[in-house]
């Protein structure tokens, strides 16, 4: 419910603070007095957009603040606590206009987007202007305004769900396919790839061993010299490496017995002994393997050859990617074989979905359809009583595949006069008709909506006389169940008021005219009757309005 609306600096309002209760609120006021802008300031602190010319005075931001009851409204409640934003039972939303013309959003003092407080406003608030009755005239809202009336919004939520299931899948499959698609087309490549390098066989470190093994093999030559010349200096030259060790050992070793620290020498150099020895024997056996191989160095060569030009192939630099490569053209070729197998257990998938989706819309449609008669006998009894007593309401409802709002398509026709001939609304409804029918529609949903404000501006659009009467009682039934704010230019629905609110301009200190907005007490309220009636000589009607209002 919305307690509290307060404006400042706004368009010709300077600063107006209103508090709201239950039931009906009345705003009524002289023409041009700002009727029209307090709504417009209510739609931006619900999040419509703002500019400068919104502001009353251009040294001043402009503030908009309104303030919500949220009992019963748990929707509110969840809503707030997903935004991380204090879920209590009061909420207050703050639109501020700064000079530079931009604007800044609050809910409960924390800063928010204009998405959002769309998104919440939505949930507090339905804003029924002139212009809100072009849903009747858009065909693709005819369904939902019929749902609505149907009172099958579980079923729908539960079409909606099967829905989004079985087009999360159709997108599944088909993006499975052109995958596949992809695939197929790309096999033969790929196996050609793969057998290339099945047939090359790269092995883990291999590249980098045979690199090492071919210099051996290019250089065997130099190597087996190298080694002969070792193998010589080490043992087999008269004062070979491993003689003079030997006899330098021989020589300390007469002292050794005296001199502790000289035996660990002579230790050591015996140790050098016997290291000498086994590097002589080793490089003995590499000098009997060092013999010149052609064979092996053209096989090793041709070898890293075509490594090479597979690692350049592949745009790879190393023996172990080129391997990587391999094992993904293996994993390629293994999807493009079980293809075919997975997109046959998706289309099954798909096919399960839709059976599903189906069935809820076949519910749908039977209830869709066997509501309608009770819901165009129940409009046009209502349709009588707002003043249109020849008008007749049908409800058209067509099969076509699935969609979003299910497999129907519904279009609401209009017969202003009893002719028996239907057509499309947009073509033969007039707007003040179109709004008795908009609010006809509202008070046959009343129950279902959760939505605990409803704001009527301009109902009372080509109208008078009995058909404001009966306008006033049906919004007066309309506000037992929720919050109405309406504003009228008629007595008729004026007198249906809980509480009246005046709005009018007056001029400042400074000259400019300013709107001001006050809460009728009731002789002042018989006074404002009495005028909208004709004059001061109806204020004994009015007044019988008024008590009538409080019996």
């Amino acid at each position: 419910m919305l307690r509290r609306l307060y404006i400042r600096n706004y368009a010709i309002i300077k600063e107006v603070e209103i508090s709201f209760t239950h039931g009906l609120s009345i705003i009524t006021g002289e023409t041009g007095a700002g009727k029209s802008i307090l709504m417009g300031a209510l739609s931006l602190v619900l999040g419509e957009r703002a500019d400068l010319k919104s502001l009353f005075t251009q040294d001043e931001k402009c503030i908009i603040e309104a303030e919500f009851e949220l009992n019963a409204l748990p929707e509110v409640h969840d809503w707030l606590r997903q935004q991380d934003l204090d879920a209590e039972n009061e909420l207050i939303i703050r639109r501020e206009i700064n000079l530079n013309g931009k604007s800044r959003a609050f809910i409960n003092d924390t800063p928010t987007t204009l998405d959002n407080l769309q998104q919440l406003s939505g949930q507090l608030i339905d804003m029924h202007r002139q212009f809100d009755t072009q849903t009747l005239q858009q065909a693709n809202q005819h369904l939902d305004i019929l749902d609505s009336m149907c009172q099958n919004l579980v079923l729908r939520s539960e079409y909606r769900t099967a829905y989004h299931h079985w087009k999360h899948i159709n997108q599944e499959l088909n993006s499975l396919r052109e995958k596949n698609l992809r695939l197929r087309q790309e096999l033969d490549y790929h196996q050609f790839l793969f057998d290339e390098l099945e047939s090359y066989a790269p092995q883990v470190g291999e590249m980098e061993s045979m690199e090492a093994e071919l210099f051996i093999l290019s250089n065997s030559e130099d190597l087996k010299l190298s080694l002969q010349q070792s193998v010589f200096l080490l043992k087999e030259k008269d004062d070979a490496v491993s003689i003079q060790v030997k006899h330098v050992a021989s020589l300390l070793q007469t002292h050794a017995s005296r001199m502790p620290d000289l035996q660990h020498i002579v230790d050591r150099l015996q140790s050098i002994q016997i290291e000498l020895k086994d590097i002589t024997s080793e490089l003995e056996a590499m000098q009997d393997a060092a013999q010149p191989d052609e064979e092996r160095k053209q096989m090793v060569t041709d070898r890293l050859n075509e490594g090479n030009r597979l690692l350049k192939k592949h745009n790879v630099s190393s023996n172990d990617a080129l391997i990587a490569v391999w094992q993904q053209l293996a994993t390629t070729l293994a999807q493009a074989q079980l293809a075919d197998d997975n997109e046959q257990a998706l289309q099954q998938q798909q096919d399960e979905a839709f059976d599903t989706l189906n069935d809820v819309a076949e519910q749908l449609s039977a209830q869709r359809r066997s509501s309608i008669p009770a819901i165009e006998n129940e409009i046009n009894a209502l349709l009588k009583k707002v003043g249109m007593p020849n008008a007749q309401l049908q409800i058209q409802l067509q099969t076509t595949a699935c969609h979003e709002q299910g497999k129907d398509k519904a279009e609401i026709l209009f017969d202003a006069n009893k002719t028996g001939r239907f057509a499309s609304i947009s073509k033969i409804a007039s707007g003040g008709e179109l709004s008795r029918l908009m609010l006809c529609i509202k008070s046959l949903t009343a129950h279902t909506v959760s939505l605990p404000t409803l704001v009527f501006d301009e109902i009372d659009t080509g109208i008078s006389g009995e058909t404001a009467v009966q306008v006033g009682i049906l919004l007066r039934e309309l506000s037992q169940r929720h919050q109405l704010i309406c504003i009228t230019h008629l007595p008729q629905i004026a007198g249906k008021g809980h509480q009246h609110f005046y709005i009018y301009k007056t001029p400042n200190p400074q000259g400019e005219l300013e709107t001001k907005l006050r809460l009728l007490t009731e002789e002042e309220r018989v006074d404002v009757l009495a005028e909208m009636l004709g004059g001061k000589q109806n204020a004994t009607h009015a007044r019988e309005m008024v008590m009538q209002l409080m019996a």
